[in-house]
């Protein structure tokens, strides 16, 4: 949420701002300006009826004690009583339109970031090489079928389309990814969290998902009580709450997590060629970082996440580049985000493995995370995510990045001690 005040100040660098995600939400900053000026109006008549309530009140006993009339203040004191509690109203009427309409505003992009959409992502750094073949290379989805990893028909047959199961070598290097993400993440100092997949609605909404995008994720009702749940997209949703409505102590900050688990997406993509086989789904695995930082100490962290997620990749021996997102290709949420695409030879395209973005206080103001700062004011956390990594597209590269002319993938170095093998041959 973004921070009435600034608004308030400054409407017009808000609109500007905004209109770098190719989004004209001005007159939505007129209005909140309008109900804002609103409400602060009417708050002050009310503290002036109270003030003048509580003088009345105090006149009264001293009326009657030198025996005069009070009759006609009280008559007043009645009719006080009767406006502030319109007034009242009034207020709370303006104040819950005002928090609706900053709900439908999404996070400011930081300045630095490009106005337009995706278009307008800049490649900011490379990491190996595109690998060549002396062969005729095969997809992944061919390979994965050969080698016995991955059984797409009977995922298909059980689930529906978007869905697939792993078997064989394909469960045992999906495992293997998850240990090793999260084993680098402990040694970093991260805590391990194993959250519901199920969430309140409230999760959603801390998040800056609810109430925009209710429509995206899957919802469970209990069909005997008024209880609905919906099953989290992303690790993140229930990370950002761990602290809801809490003021964390500023020596415990930063804060780090890391989570597995699925994550559950209703809207799983078009399944063109370019989306075939793993690239999308409505459940994939994934290990998420987050983090809570002091307000001027989340660009470092931001760089953390990044390098950390970086790092994964690089271990795993995989071409990939690093992008900078414009302001129209960052979610909702977020003031800026950095995806890191690997590279799939088959379709010639890189596909995003990781995203690391900062919320700065947009997710904390939502919860009402806070701490107090060491000149003693109490100041909004900043909340950090970055998955590290997803685990959906990884194989796909690997299997494709990895490939020999027999048919057999070559199992990364550093899986090798989990999967006990050096190379997967056809079945």
């Amino acid at each position: 949420m973004i921070d009435i005040k600034y608004l308030r100040e400054k409407p017009e660098e808000v609109k500007a701002r905004i209109r770098k995600r190719e989004m004209d939400l001005d007159s939505v900053v007129d209005e909140i300006i309008a109900v804002d000026a609103a409400k602060r109006e009417q708050m002050g008549k009310v503290e002036s009826m109270k003030a003048e309530q509580n003088a009345a009140s105090k006149q009264i006993p001293q009326i009657k004690k030198a025996g005069g009339d009070a009759s006609e203040i009280m008559a007043r004191m009645k009719e006080l009583v009767a406006q502030i509690k319109e007034g009242d109203a009034k207020i709370t009427e303006l104040e819950e339109k005002q928090k609706d309409l900053l709900l439908s505003l999404p996070n400011l992009p930081d300045e630095d970031v490009a106005a337009g959409g995706k278009e307008q992502n800049v490649p900011v750094r490379y990491f190996g090489e595109k690998p060549e073949f002396a062969f005729p290379m095969k997809n992944h989805v061919d390979l994965c079928e050969s080698l016995g990893m991955i059984d797409y028909q009977r995922g298909a047959k059980i689930a529906g389309a978007g869905s697939w199961l792993y078997r064989g070598w394909g469960s045992r290097m999906e495992w293997a990814l998850l240990n090793f993400f999260i084993n680098e993440h402990i040694k970093d100092g991260y805590e391990f969290i194993l959250p519901p997949h199920m969430l309140g609605y409230q999760c959603g909404y801390v998040a800056g998902q609810f109430p925009k995008f209710t429509d995206e994720v899957y919802w469970i009702e209990n069909p005997t009580s008024n209880d609905k749940r919906f099953m989290l997209p992303t690790a993140e949703t229930a990370l950002v709450n761990l602290h809801r409505e809490e003021i964390v102590p500023i020596e415990e900050l930063p804060k780090k997590y890391i989570a597995y688990t699925p994550c559950y997406r209703r809207e799983a993509g078009s399944y063109r060629s370019e989306e075939r086989g793993m690239i999308r789904g409505h459940q994939f695995n994934k290990v998420e970082m987050v983090q809570y930082t002091e307000d001027d100490k989340s660009d470092v962290a931001f760089e953390e996440l990044v390098g950390k997620a970086e790092k994964l990749v690089q271990e795993l021996g995989l071409h990939y580049r690093l992008s900078k997102l414009a302001a129209g290709d960052c979610s909702f949420s977020m003031a800026r985000t950095y995806d890191i695409e690997v590279w799939i030879p088959s379709m010639e395209i890189y596909k995003e493995v990781s995203s690391a973005s900062n919320a700065r206080d947009y997710q904390a103001r939502r919860g009402n995370v806070r701490y107090r700062g060491e000149d003693k004011k109490m100041h909004f956390a900043h909340t950090l995510n970055a998955s590290g990594l997803a685990t959906s597209r990884v194989i796909p590269a690997i299997v494709e990045q990895y490939q020999n002319e027999d048919g057999s993938v070559t199992v990364p170095e550093v899986l090798r001690p989990y999967m006990g093998i050096d190379v997967i041959k056809p079945e």
